[in-house]
């Protein structure tokens, strides 16, 4: 773009287009991640402890085969209240989603954002090329709020 100025002609760059802010900008890629053959008690302690409502399942060789979260272990509270067992016996194999929708590390926060509203769930595994890389949740969603705000919609 030329500009003038008091007769003197400027060459201004063009406008950059705003880049996209992408999932694997605010994903977290150190993940806690359970075995299907674990328990539901051992995943409520780990939620629990570690303040975070769910998490991938993934086999031996570290393949994504489910997700596990607060609400599945919920379902097994109850069954244990109507059973009268004291322990939660139950195995995550036995209480996770196994059609999980997952996120490429390359789709733009916007459509990540639409995912989430879409689908009504809390977290997302970021997957590429059939490799868990990471995960993205609500919570990083809203993280990211602060550097949307400056792009053009």
């Amino acid at each position: 773009m030329v500009k003038s100025y008091q007769g003197v002609r400027v060459a201004e760059p063009k406008k950059a287009p705003i880049p996209q802010i992408l999932v694997k900008e605010y994903m977290s890629t150190n993940l806690i991640t359970f075995h299907p053959d674990d328990t539901i008690d051992q995943v409520m302690e780990v939620l629990t402890k570690k303040r975070i409502s769910g998490a991938p399942v993934i086999d031996s060789s570290g393949a994504l085969v489910g997700i596990i979260s607060e609400v599945d272990c919920l379902k097994e509270i109850i069954k244990g209240k109507y059973t009268n067992t004291p322990k939660f016996p139950g195995k995550v194999s036995e209480h996770m989603s196994v059609d999980v929708m997952t996120l490429s590390p390359d789709l733009s926060i916007f459509d990540a954002a639409s995912e989430f509203l879409e689908h009504k769930i809390r977290r997302f595994p970021v997957m590429k090329d059939g490799r868990l890389l990471g995960q993205i949740s609500l919570s990083d969603i809203i993280r990211a709020f602060p550097t949307m705000k400056h792009t053009t919609w």
